[in-house]
Formats: structure tokens, sequence, C-alpha cells
């Protein structure tokens, strides 16, 4: 634990506020819909648009499914109740013991949600403010499912580069704004892993075997 929270503090920094508004747009959906165009024409390239629309279909079950199972963990979503008995893990944002300070997180929560000024130690952009828990990062776990699936049918070292590329700066964004412990990602990209394999087993057993090589 205390590793995870000393990586996540040598991370997470305030680099003014260009810096939180390019980690927000980062963190956000509209930016990344030219890759999401970029890959369907790229799939189209290689095997039409029948194969288009089957990675499509499994595309969006992939994500989100990535997003239900990390809920499960965070008490919210369709399967937020599958583990009642699991305790939820903060956000750093909302972990007093980062700032050094002896109360609950709710109370932390609260002092965010006001935009309290302060000498923080976490560094959180206002707009980044929402969601008490961090444990598994649905950000982390979508676009890793997008990147293994995309990538492993693609098949172009400069595509899967570039994919790589993406999750790191989404993965980073997360850490800056304040709302995961790099442990949280790495769940997220375990989640993701096994989605985005499944996903590319399917589009395997329903597309040309030609095609998918």
């Amino acid at each position: 634990m205390n590793c995870d929270h000393n990586l996540f503090l040598a991370l997470n920094f305030d680099g003014g506020p260009f810096m939180d508004r390019l980690m927000l747009i980062i963190s956000g959906t509209a930016m990344w819909l030219p890759l999401y165009a970029l890959i369907l024409w790229l799939v189209w390239r290689r095997g039409g648009w029948r194969n288009v629309i089957v990675f499509t279909l499994l595309m969006v079950a992939a994500l989100v499914l990535s997003d239900m199972v990390s809920g499960i963990f965070k008490h919210n979503g369709v399967l937020g109740d599958l583990m009642p008995g699991f305790e939820p893990r903060w956000r750093p944002m909302f972990t007093p013991a980062l700032e050094g300070l002896d109360i609950a997180p709710d109370s932390l929560r609260a002092l965010r949600m006001a935009g309290t000024p302060g000498d923080w130690t976490v560094h959180v952009p206002v707009e980044a403010v929402s969601g008490r828990y961090g444990t598994v990062s649905a950000h982390a776990a979508t676009i890793v499912a997008l990147a293994v699936l995309s990538a492993s049918v693609i098949r172009r070292r400069w595509f899967t580069w570039l994919m790589v590329l993406c999750t790191l700066v989404i993965c980073y964004s997360r850490i800056y704004l304040g709302k995961h412990f790099p442990m949280d990602l790495v769940w997220g990209t375990l989640v993701g892993v096994i989605l985005g394999w499944a996903a590319f087993w399917a589009y395997r057993k329903f597309t040309d075997r030609r095609t998918a090589k």
C-alpha cells in the first residue's frame, strides 16, 4: 500500500491551468473519437464492411463489459451489488492519509467538493472532483480492452505502438487528476486484457480466418 501511495505522489503534481485542462480533455471522450474512426477504417481496409460490423459489435460489448466489471468493485452500475462484502477503495483525492489528516474520507470529499483552498499534497483540478471510489479503474479497463482487440485485429506495428501510447497517456491522466492510484490502473489493465482477448477470440470465430491473420 505504501509503495502504491508513494508512486502516486511521485507522479501527481500541479502542472498549472494548461496541464489541468489538457489532462481533463485526455481523460474525456470527445478527443478520442478520431481514434475510433481510424480503428474502424483500418478494420474496413483489412476485412470489409462485414468485419467492421462484427468488430463494432464486439468492441462495444468489450467496452460495456469492462465498465460493468470495474463497477463491481466500486458498488456502482448494473453489477454493483454483486460483491456486497467487498470494501471499495477511495480515490487518492479522498484519501486523508495522503494529506496527513485524521478525518473520514467523506469529510475530505466534502472539502474537495466545496473547492476549499489549502496546501494540499494531492493536486486535484476542481473539475476532476467526482466519484468516491477508484478501484478498479474503468478508464484503464476500457482503453486496454480496445487496445488489445484493435491491435490484434489490425496487426500493424505502428498502430500497436499508437495504442500503447494512447493507453499510457489516458492512464497517466487519471493519476494526474487524482482519481486513481497506480494499482487501480493495474487491476483495470488486467480486466481490459481479459475482455479484449475474449472479444478478439469471438472476432476470429465470427469472421473469415483469412482476414484475421
